[in-house]
């Protein structure tokens, strides 16, 4: 399973966009992902294997995963980032009207680390049981913030947002 995974990230890294994109990339390169990466894959992954493979796998466990990796390749690790940068988004296509008549859809909070160019934590969640700022609180909970800047919308600016949360205050230059 570790193999396809690693070829999920590489072909999404890659630009796919679907399960389909994912065979496609996998039949493409499978001679060269065999070689280079000394897997032995005699047959392509399906797209019905990607789509498996996702439901099957612990997506938060990968993050974290990837997460710790990509903090491990700054130098400094997270104690050289210095500005955080926090938002929301809504997931294309995922909007639906609930039966009250309201909006329910899904939607992801990232924490990017603006100087790395890089999105140090991600959350995905579903409005009708969640909100951008339980996520983003969430996410925060799990990372070391003394003597960061954290930027993020004013949705997130009231005090009890951040009670219990080191802050400091804005300095001049």
């Amino acid at each position: 399973m570790r193999n396809k995974l690693l070829v999920a990230v590489l072909g999404i890294l890659s630009g796919c966009r679907s399960s389909r994109d994912l065979e496609a990339f996998a039949r493409r390169h499978r001679e060269a992902l065999n070689q280079a990466l000394d897997m032995e894959f005699k047959r392509w992954p399906s797209d019905a294997t990607f789509l498996y493979l996702f439901n099957k796998a612990h997506l938060q466990q990968f993050g974290q995963v990837l997460q710790a990796w990509m903090i491990s390749q700054i130098p400094g690790g997270a104690t050289a980032v210095e500005q955080l940068v926090c938002d929301g988004k809504t997931l294309k296509g995922s909007a639906i009207e609930t039966e009250e008549g309201s909006r329910r859809f899904v939607a992801q909070v990232t924490v990017y680390a603006r100087a790395l160019g890089v999105a140090l934590a991600q959350k995905s969640y579903d409005t009708h049981a969640s909100s951008e700022r339980a996520a983003l609180k969430e996410l925060l909970s799990t990372m070391d913030l003394d003597g960061k800047l954290i930027q993020a919308d004013a949705l997130h600016t009231t005090q009890d947002f951040f009670a219990g949360a080191s802050s400091r205050a804005p300095t001049s230059s």
